[in-house]
Parts: structure tokens; C-alpha cells; sequence
């Protein structure tokens, strides 16, 4: 007897009714209700904590001195940015590219890794708000009193806790505009005009967009950022594979679920290792139950690890039940390792790429840049006395933060002489200065339609500084 298979329309139906099942059980707060989310301590809480840390440069980064000046500043009025003693120009913006460009290749091979690892633990907007929320605990209490406190009518109590918690963040907010506009601008120099209220506009209206946006975001939208504004979310959320290792529920182990009871494993027969204590969604930031499988509210900050690993800990099971794994290993397939996976290679080949830009132009970028624009029209001249004449404009690029006295000078046939311009002269300071000069060559020595040149600028303080252009010296045809 021939077995007749379902038909493609039954098989669909019942994939459907399956997608429907799941929904059911993932849950996203629409912003209806505030997450009051339960801090523990852990591992990842630990991790957390160091990767918190690094947004400390942000603040302190601009005190840095460098040869007496801040050691990095982004001046925008003179279109230079300084990076201790790097000096970047508008010129070298494809440098910034190639910056962009590998920590974007970065964050897309981490994400394919190890799932969204910046979200979870770098991201300005997780870290504004798990310091605002704990800041929220200190005043207000764990969740329970937190919830307590906002559905209980107004008093002296709630108004003063209120008023100081939303105060201090405030005053979070205004730091935060403040160290951002620091960067542009000598931090001392710029604190002294905030504080006598000399600060130009641009700056105030900054500090103004810091301070209402950080409050408003961490302060009361917090993971609906995440859920409805941040496109890395949704860009983060589609480089997943399979062998992507994500925080990540062990249904074998796990299910069917069950409650202790009387110091007994649990309720009923054989259960699995979940007790459905729900730590793992009390602590979740954004409010997801992780046992329903992967969702677009998991950030992997991996709290939920610890909270697991805490009460399994409690109940004498093996850790683990909650652990970051690929969706190939809870299966019990066999995982491929990541120098074997072609996705997680083509991103470390262009960032080495990128990385082998950016060296190579730090390491070119020089003190001068030169560049000679003959005149074309026309290609030369001949004088009284029979020698061809060609004019060039010289465009000197003085890079560093100090006008520079160079010397020129040129080369490419021996009877080449400078007729007019000066062989010295100032480079002005981050800009071009334009030098025109006229060669000159006997006609009766010129030999070609084309002679090849080089012009030379040095500095007249430093010769090891210099710059050197090929340009062409034209002739009549022959």
C-alpha cells in the first residue's frame, strides 16, 4: 500500500497553526507598563559592570593632555580633527571611512558570533538606562516597592523620592550634553564658558538635545529604544545563523516544567530541571521570557545566565539549564567551528583589509602635502631670448597646527631655472597656500616635447620634513 504524503496546502496549514502556538507565548511590551527589572549578581552581572567601564573615556577623554594641548580634539570651525600627534584633515576623510567601515564589519562578526553582544553590553542606550535603573533601586527599592511606590497616591514621601530620583538624572543628562560638547572644544576652556554662561549657542542647544533625550530615553522608554527606534536592533536581529551562540533555553534538560514542592524535585512525575521560578524574566531588562525561545527582545545581556545558574545552584541541578549556545548544539548537532564558517571569514578578511588602510594612511599622512597645477592655457610661453617658459601654481598643504617656513625647489634637467616666485615662503597652518612660479628652459637645450619634473618643499626648520610632486615640463613640437 503506496503512503500518500499531506498535501502542501495541509503541511502550510499546519506550519501556521504551529507559528501561531509560538506567538502566543512571546511577549513584548508595548510600553504600557514599566519593567521593573530585578538586579542579581553574577558572572554577566560582573561583565556587565567592566563593559559599563569603557563609556569612562567618554567622560574623561577630553581632560587628556597632550604637548600641552588637549590630546584629542575634533575642531570643526578649523575643519581639523587632532588625535595627539596626528593631525587629520578633510583631505584624509577616507581614513574615518575605513574606521567606519571596520567597526561596522566588527559589530556585524561579533553579532554573527555571538548574537548582539553591543547591545547587550556596550550600547550607550543599555548602559544610560541599567545605571538610571540602578539608581531607581537605591532610591526606590527592589521592583516590588517600585511598583508599590508608583501605584500609591501622592504624598510628602513620594514626592521627595520622586524629586531627587529624576533629579539626579537630569543632572546625568546635562553631564552627558556637556562632556559631548567637550570633544569640540577645549574642555577647560569650555567649562569655564559654561559656567560664566558665555558657551555659544550651538553649544547650549547640544547640552539641550543631551539632556532631554538621555532623561526621556533611559529614564521612561528604555527597552522600547531598543524594541521600536534603534535600527541595529532589527539589523542585529537578521545575522543570525545556527551556529550563532545566543543565550539560550535547554528544552531537553528543561521541560516538562515543574514546581518544587515539599522539598520534593517537583509536582508529579518526571519533570525537567525547570522549576518555573521565572527569575530568568524578573531580571530580563527588556521583560521576555527566554524559555520561549529566541525572540526580538533579547538584547544577550545573559542576566537571565545568572539568575538560572543561582537557583540551580539552590536546588543542587547542574548549571547550564540557561547558557549561551548555538541553536545546532541544544539539537544536538554538530557545531562548526567559526574559522570554518565562510560568513565569519569574508567579515575578518575586509576588516584586515580596512585595518591595513587605516596603518598604511597614518603611517603616509606626512606633515606637507603638495600639488602642482600647470597652467594649461596656455602650455607655455616663448620669450625674447628663445627659452620656454611654463607656469605652475603650487598648492602646499601644511598639516600641522603652526605656520611653517619651507623652501622649494626643482629638479628634472640642468639648465632649468626659476624665473619668477620665490623659493621661499609660508605655509600657513591647516590650510593650502597657493604659490605660483614660472620655469624656464633654453630652447636650444630642450630636447623633447615632454621633460619630466619634480618640485620640492621642505621645511626651512626640519629638512627631514619635505614633500616631492612629478609634473611635466611642456615644449614646442619638434
Amino acid at each position: 500500500m503506496t503512503h500518500v504524503s499531506d498535501s502542501p496546502t495541509q503541511v502550510d496549514l499546519k506550519n501556521l497553526e504551529d507559528l501561531y502556538h509560538e506567538a502566543e507565548y512571546w511577549h513584548v511590551n508595548t510600553g504600557g507598563k514599566t519593567i521593573h527589572a530585578k538586579r542579581m549578581p553574577g558572572f554577566f552581572r560582573r561583565i556587565k559592570w567592566m563593559t559599563m567601564s569603557v563609556w569612562l573615556v567618554f567622560f574623561l577623554g577630553p581632560y587628556l593632555r597632550w604637548n600641552g594641548q588637549q590630546a584629542i580634539l575634533f575642531d570643526i570651525p578649523a575643519r581639523q580633527f587632532h588625535i595627539f600627534d596626528i593631525t587629520i584633515l578633510p583631505q584624509d576623510v577616507w581614513l574615518l571611512a575605513l574606521v567606519l567601515l571596520f567597526f561596522a564589519l566588527l559589530l556585524a562578526a561579533v553579532t554573527s558570533v555571538a548574537g548582539r553582544v553591543y547591545c547587550g553590553y556596550f550600547c550607550f542606550q543599555t548602559v544610560w538606562t541599567d545605571i538610571f535603573v540602578w539608581l531607581e533601586e537605591k532610591l526606590e527599592g527592589p521592583p516590588s516597592k517600585r511598583v508599590k511606590l508608583d501605584n500609591a497616591p501622592w504624598n510628602l514621601h513620594k514626592f521627595r523620592v520622586k524629586f531627587i530620583k529624576h533629579s539626579i538624572w537630569l543632572a546625568i543628562g546635562l553631564l552627558t550634553g556637556i562632556s559631548f560638547t567637550l570633544w569640540f572644544g577645549d574642555a577647560f576652556e569650555m567649562w569655564k564658558a559654561f559656567l560664566t554662561l558665555q558657551a555659544p549657542l550651538i553649544a547650549w542647544g547640544a547640552v539641550g538635545v543631551f539632556v532631554f533625550f538621555t532623561y526621556l530615553f533611559a529614564g521612561f522608554m528604555r527597552e522600547q529604544v531598543c524594541f521600536w527606534l534603534c535600527p541595529y536592533a532589527r539589523i542585529q536581529g537578521v545575522m543570525y545563523d545556527r551556529e550563532t551562540i545566543l543565550p539560550t533555553y535547554d528544552f531537553r534538560r528543561g521541560e516538562p516544567r515543574g514546581k518544587l514542592k515539599k522539598g520534593s524535585r517537583a509536582e508529579g512525575g518526571k519533570q525537567g530541571d525547570c522549576i518555573d521560578c521565572k527569575q530568568c524574566v524578573a531580571v530580563c531588562p527588556t521583560g521576555i521570557d527566554i524559555r520561549t525561545g529566541q525572540q526580538e527582545g533579547c538584547i544577550t545581556c545573559a542576566l537571565c545566565i545568572d539568575a538560572c545558574d543561582a537557583v540551580m545552584d539552590k536546588i543542587h541541578r547542574p548549571r547550564g539549564l540557561i547558557r549561551y549556545a548555538s541553536l545546532d548544539e541544544i539539537e544536538g548537532k554538530p557545531t562548526i567551528p567559526i574559522y570554518k564558517r565562510p560568513r565569519v571569514l569574508v567579515y575578518l578578511v575586509i576588516m584586515l583589509a580596512a585595518i591595513g588602510g587605516i596603518i598604511y594612511g597614518l603611517s603616509n599622512l606626512g606633515s606637507l602635502e603638495l600639488k602642482a597645477l600647470h597652467e594649461r592655457q596656455p602650455l607655455f610661453v616663448v620669450q625674447s631670448d628663445g627659452s620656454i617658459q611654463n607656469k605652475y601654481v603650487l598648492k602646499v598643504l601644511n598639516k600641522t597646527d603652526a605656520d611653517m617656513p619651507v623652501k622649494l625647489s626643482v629638479s628634472g634637467h640642468q639648465a632649468l631655472r626659476l624665473a619668477k616666485g620665490d623659493t621661499k615662503f609660508i605655509a600657513r597652518q591647516g590650510r593650502v597656500t597657493a604659490h605660483t612660479v614660472f620655469l624656464r628652459i633654453p630652447a636650444d637645450q630642450l630636447h623633447g616635447e615632454r621633460i619630466p619634473i619634480v618640485f620640492r618643499i621642505e621645511s626651512a626648520r626640519d629638512p627631514k620634513v619635505f614633500v616631492e610632486y612629478q609634473s611635466m615640463f611642456f615644449g614646442p613640437t619638434r
